[in-house]
């Protein structure tokens, strides 16, 4: 699946996208938020407050509860604040 990262997530990875291939115990949205943090020191810095990580599964915002089966895309933004 490919993992696409905006704003300030984006930059603390050091990339805006990449394919990604979780191990099948990651499941939902949460889990897969716990694994991206555990791959390296500028995953954990992005993911360090994984609760505000807001999510969409192929270009459909959702909640972190949610499984990821099947998924083509996920995309991970940081909380927006209007203006």
């Amino acid at each position: 699946m490919k993992a696409v990262y905006f704003a300030w997530v984006r930059e603390r990875v050091g990339k805006s996208e990449e394919e990604i291939a979780p191990p099948a115990e990651v499941k939902s949205v949460a889990d897969l938020l716990a694994w991206l943090k555990g791959r390296g020191e500028e995953y954990e810095h992005a993911f360090e407050a994984a609760k505000i990580i807001r999510v969409a599964i192929d270009q459909t915002h959702v909640k972190h509860d949610v499984l990821i089966e099947g998924a083509r895309e996920i995309a991970f933004f940081p909380p927006m604040t209007g203006g």
